[in-house]
């Protein structure tokens, strides 16, 4: 008797289907084999249980494949290790004369380029600050425009002006003794005008005083002429 059809469908019972999972791994990995002899074929597989084990099949051997791959980026590693060596100049004896010609062309292309990049950048700095120099002197002439003409110091000393409270810590109150010299000179009478609550005319030469005896004028001697 032939065996009958199996209905595809997940096996309840676990140790039959653990069982079942050993028959068809055991076949799938030799079809794998198979596969990969016959057709000369790269042929990867992983099974994993479903208690979490796995089992992989791996042509050509995954050892080997790891091998070789280790193996050529070991000399890559190296060969970038010797040119930056040479780069810096720590290792020139195994060169020739073509090769350090070579380098030498390198280098120069190299320094080209970093020179470039570096000029670059410091015009990029000063772009900016010219940009942020003419916004500054945009927003102070709008300022100006604005605020109107600040009066000098010496304006401010001569007409009693004041600094503001925003420049009292800046600007000294009091001048210095140079700026006083520089304030205009006036007559002494102007001087005396400005301070006493009266102006008096002097009195003119042609006066008469006449003292008594108490050293005080007498009231008919008090002749003044103004």
């Amino acid at each position: 008797m032939g065996r009958g059809k199996i209905q595809i469908r997940r096996i309840e019972n676990a140790t039959n289907r653990q069982v079942t999972f050993s028959k068809r791994r055991g076949g799938l990995l030799k079809k794998a084999h198979e596969l990969a002899i016959l057709c000369d074929v790269q042929l990867g597989l992983i099974i994993f249980s479903s208690t979490g084990k796995m089992f992989e099949y791996c042509n050509p051997p995954s050892g080997y494949q790891i091998y070789c791959e280790l193996t050529m980026m070991k000399n890559e590693n190296d060969k970038l290790l010797a040119s930056m060596r040479q780069i810096t100049g720590e290792d020139l004896n195994a060169l020739t004369l073509n090769d350090l010609h070579q380098l030498e062309q390198q280098l120069e292309i190299s320094f080209n380029k970093v020179r470039d990049r570096k000029n670059e950048l410091l015009q990029q700095q000063i772009d900016n600050l010219l940009h942020k120099i003419s916004e500054h002197q945009g927003a102070v002439m709008e300022h100006s425009k604005v605020m109107g003409p600040v009066p000098s110091m010496l304006e401010q000393i001569q007409y009693g002006f004041y600094p503001s409270e925003e420049n009292v810590k800046n600007v000294d109150i009091f001048p210095t003794k140079n700026t006083l010299q520089l304030s205009p000179q006036f007559p002494p009478h102007f001087v005396c005008s400005r301070l006493s609550p009266t102006f008096r005319k002097p009195i003119s030469s042609t006066t008469h005083c006449n003292f008594d005896e108490t050293g005080e004028l007498g009231e008919q001697e008090k002749l003044i002429n103004w």
